[in-house]
């Protein structure tokens, strides 16, 4: 049996090569968190999450005690026999901290993505298994990574759309603001032609009234899907869009672990949902709420928070190609959106928004500089001897 010997908690901001700015914030790094798990062997993983307080309610200091205080000394000396075992006691949780640990109902889920992400990698390479159960289909051939457009607007809207178009994306989220006028939509739609599929994230800007009138307007320019329109809290709002728009209504700040997906399903609050490693409770949590997303007869995009290394970019890899069913894929941004990526095999799409390979090595199959880390790191905390 191998134990866990040791954890490490790095709060790190990854600095972007342009701020990227949408209704609920604009960021210039990433404000991260990784976890590097070591076992008593001397195996080591790591994980990966973005806390962001608007999103699952977390902030990165928070998060940090959480690891620090609560769920970290209680995992110093567990151990496991196999992978599967590994596997098994994260479905679980479902991507939550173990019953008696923390209060059911304080926000914790992207506390516990990193968690899960690095004893998958961490106890992945101690028994030559990859985080995931193999999958011998490989990365489903249909799907395609969108572009992410910024809430910018004139030419530097503009120039932006006409380099995605350039590169072949066929699918573009356009990120916008309360004031998003009728001009900038149809200067996006022209930049990025007809047959682009445009969907809207409006990260809880408007009202359901606003709302209502905003989607009608914009829906005359092929915008079929909106990305969480109003507050997460509002689902009776997002059901009265659902009823009354005929367009796709997407939670995404509305869903974070199994409980929110259950009243999401139960008030028909929505037709799709966005789905993110990092704000779902990790790799595993991920997985199940894809799972029981499809089961309810809804669209399923596997997203990402903005400023993503490549190692939850292998992540993202093997949870699409688990999942297979996905309307939209978004992430693999790399450096395409990163300064420095301290992961290797560094990973982004390509042309056209087509996957790279997906790594094969155990756990999650990539490797972590750790002094590229660590000269981002702003803080650091260990949980058991080093």
């Amino acid at each position: 049996m191998a134990r866990i010997a040791s954890f490490e908690i790095l709060a790190v901001d990854l600095p972007f090569k342009k701020p990227f700015k949408h209704a609920a914030a604009e960021r210039a790094s990433s404000y991260s968190l990784f976890v590097r798990c070591e076992t008593d062997t001397g195996a080591t993983g790591f994980g990966e999450s973005l806390p962001r307080e608007y999103v699952t309610g977390e902030s990165r200091e928070g998060a940090v005690g959480m690891l620090r205080d609560r769920i970290l000394p209680n995992l110093v000396g567990r151990g496991f026999d196999s992978q599967d075992e590994v596997r098994a006691f994260l479905h679980e949780c479902d991507g939550k901290v173990p019953a008696g640990w923390v209060d059911p109902d304080e926000p914790q889920t992207a506390a516990w993505g990193a968690v899960d992400l690095a004893l998958l990698d961490a106890f992945g390479r101690e028994f030559g298994q990859p985080a995931l159960a193999s999958d011998s289909a490989g990365f489903p051939e249909g799907v395609r990574y969108s572009g992410v457009l910024s809430s910018d607007t004139g030419w530097k809207l503009i120039k932006t759309a006409l380099k995605m178009r350039l590169f072949g994306l066929r699918s573009i989220k356009m990120k916008i603001e309360g004031e998003t006028t009728e001009e900038t939509l149809r200067a996006a739609r022209r930049a990025l032609g007809r047959r682009t599929d445009i969907r809207v994230d409006a990260n809880m800007a408007w009202s359901v009234d606003d709302a209502i009138e905003t989607m009608k307007t914009m829906s005359r320019y092929g915008i079929r899907s909106f990305e969480q329109p109003v507050d997460p809290a509002d689902l009776d709002g997002l059901a009265r869009l659902v009823r009354e728009t005929g367009l796709g209504i997407m939670a995404d700040e509305s869903l974070n672990d199994g409980d929110s997906l259950r009243r999401l399903i139960d008030r028909r609050a929505c037709t799709a949902v966005n789905v993110r490693i990092s704000k779902c409770g990790g790799l595993i949590g991920a997985l199940n709420r894809c799972r029981d997303a499809l089961r309810a007869g809804l669209q399923v995009q596997i997203g990402c928070q903005v400023g993503e290394s490549s190692l939850l970019s292998s992540a993202h890899l093997a949870l699409v190609a688990a999942v297979r069913d996905v309307t939209y894929a978004e992430g693999l941004f790399g450096l395409r959106l990163l300064r420095e990526d301290p992961v290797s095999p560094m990973l982004h799409f390509g042309y056209g928004g087509r996957a790279p390979s997906r790594p094969d090595g155990p756990g999650l199959g990539v490797t972590v500089d750790e002094s590229i880390l660590r000269s981002h790191a702003i803080g650091r905390e260990t949980i058991g001897p080093r």
